[in-house]
């Protein structure tokens, strides 16, 4: 069956989970865990239009740790900004961010 979609430019992702599409991401059983950290380095994408729950899900997750990293985010990663959201973030996950960005940073 031929695929919906046109591929995406992904940057963690597939390093990450070893796919190549979005649409295969999404299928993997870690998405969950790892798609906010591509959204917060991918601006290649509209993430804001994509009606997929764990999308949403992780697009909110993405929004509140840019809102608190903005300034180390933007030292390291060129993305536009992405929407405010003062929410709590778990920030056990900080290791897990930091090692992206500095991914993202190292393979811009």
């Amino acid at each position: 069956m031929p695929q919906t979609h046109t591929p995406q430019p992904l940057k963690l992702l597939p390093a990450y989970l070893g796919v190549t599409s979005l649409d295969e991401a999404l299928r993997h059983p870690r998405i969950a865990r790892i798609l906010w950290l591509e959204i917060l380095v991918n601006d290649a994408i509209d993430w804001a239009t994509l009606t997929h729950p764990l999308v949403q899900q992780a697009y909110q997750t993405a929004c509140r740790w840019h809102t608190h990293y903005r300034s180390l985010i933007s030292s390291l990663v060129s993305r536009l900004p992405l929407p405010e959201d003062d929410g709590l973030i778990d920030e056990r996950l900080y290791r897990q961010f930091a090692a992206a960005l500095e991914f993202a940073h190292a393979h811009a």
